[in-house]
């Protein structure tokens, strides 16, 4: 049933935000010269996929987890686009594609070793990475793994359809801060 929802709701979101998607496709062009990131994560089961988001740090900077990452490698554009989440609409191709769900734990980097025991300890990794989840809507990044993989693994063992479309609407109208900046 999630995954009817999920691939319905990324396909008209595409088709509604492709105004703001090619805006800031053009816009990110000026600003960085390569608007669009895409970095390889840890998906479901371990496997990797290539995460797609609008890049917010200048093209240099050193491929970390956001919380690792200095705030001066943010550019006046990057700035914006993550206090809105539109940095974000570009997962939805995502999950279109089956490789994340709107709702789940946010997919970390391969080089992230305590983060991945402690998911891997609470089979977070049975699951579908998300765009948003209980932990992204109560503040809780990467900078804090243990109380993440926590998190996720109540978010995994309680989710239900109404917390599935809680969690999306809390992120739209702006609870959480997403990954912090160092």
């Amino acid at each position: 049933m999630v995954r009817i929802f999920d691939f319905l709701m990324a396909f008209f979101g595409l088709i509604i935000t492709f105004p703001i998607l090619l805006i800031v496709t053009i816009i990110g062009y000026f600003d960085t010269g390569a608007p669009i990131f895409i970095q390889e994560r840890v998906g479901k089961n371990k496997r990797p996929f290539k995460l797609i988001k609008f890049r917010t740090m200048s093209v240099d900077t050193k491929s970390v987890a956001s919380h690792l990452a200095s705030t001066a490698s943010i550019t006046k554009l990057g700035s914006f686009l993550r206090k809105s989440k539109i940095d974000e609409l570009p997962q939805l191709i995502n999950v279109l594609k089956g490789e994340m769900s709107f709702v789940g734990p946010r997919p970390n980097l391969f080089n992230q070793d305590e983060l991945i025991n402690e998911r891997d300890s609470r089979g977070v990794y049975d699951v579908l990475p998300g765009i948003t989840g209980l932990a992204q809507v109560n503040t809780i990044d990467m900078s804090t793994p243990k109380l993440l993989a926590e998190t996720d693994q109540k978010m995994i063992q309680t989710l239900t359809i109404k917390d599935y479309f809680k969690y999306i609407i809390m992120t739209a109208t702006g609870s959480g801060s997403g990954d912090r900046v160092k």
